[in-house]
């Protein structure tokens, strides 16, 4: 009965360590030259675009001067749990940003270890990069430590943003800009013209 239940033991016992091999194998597997993966995934297929339809984002500078900072707290809820925002708190998993915007980018914050990727931008925090690095720190700084994927909607980094502002920093917000005048307002200067050649 003993030499029937140590085959059993030997047989299951096998099979897990077979299955625990496989497992680790099949992982190294997939995750094998994830770092050398090519610009543009897939193929291009002729007469399917691959870009999104949908509207234009409007420019953030026209987002900021509507953005309710409120929002913009209620938005900052999602960066809570990696950075405090308060004057002299301390750096968490990411660093306190309070009076972010105008500083330094990548330096200081407490002794905060930035990635070197972050570090090597250079320049202060203004509203376009802030609105990149939003939108995008995979993009904006190659190798940043940050895993947040970012925010899509423009209007929630704007309202962020404004919110950060208000948090020690003050910042002007930049000016929106300036509405192309309408095709029937461009058309009119021209036919005024025209009239006065034909008068004379």
């Amino acid at each position: 009965m003993s030499g029937r239940f140590n085959t059993i033991a030997g047989w299951v016992l096998g099979s897990a360590v077979v299955a625990l091999g496989l497992s680790s194998l099949s992982g190294h597997y997939f995750r094998a030259d994830k770092e050398n993966r090519p610009e543009t995934m897939g193929y291009p297929i002729e007469g399917v675009s691959g870009a999104k339809e949908g509207p234009a984002e409007a420019p953030i500078e026209e987002l900021l001067a509507k953005a309710d900072p409120a929002k913009g707290a209620q938005v900052f809820a999602k960066c809570a749990s990696c950075h405090t925002i308060t004057a002299g708190g301390p750096n968490g998993i990411g660093p306190n940003i309070h009076g972010i915007l105008g500083d330094e980018i990548g330096h200081g914050r407490g002794g905060f270890a930035f990635s070197a990727g972050l570090s090597a931008k250079g320049g202060k925090w203004d509203f376009s990069n802030m609105n990149e690095w939003l939108k995008n720190p995979r993009a904006f700084a190659d190798g940043t430590k940050m895993t947040f994927a970012g925010l899509e909607s423009a209007e929630d980094r704007a309202a962020v943003m404004v919110y950060l502002n208000q948090q020690g920093s003050n910042l002007p917000l930049p000016a929106a800009p300036a509405a192309a005048a309408p095709a029937g307002d461009a058309a009119a200067p021209a036919d005024a013209a025209s009239a006065a050649d034909s008068a004379k």
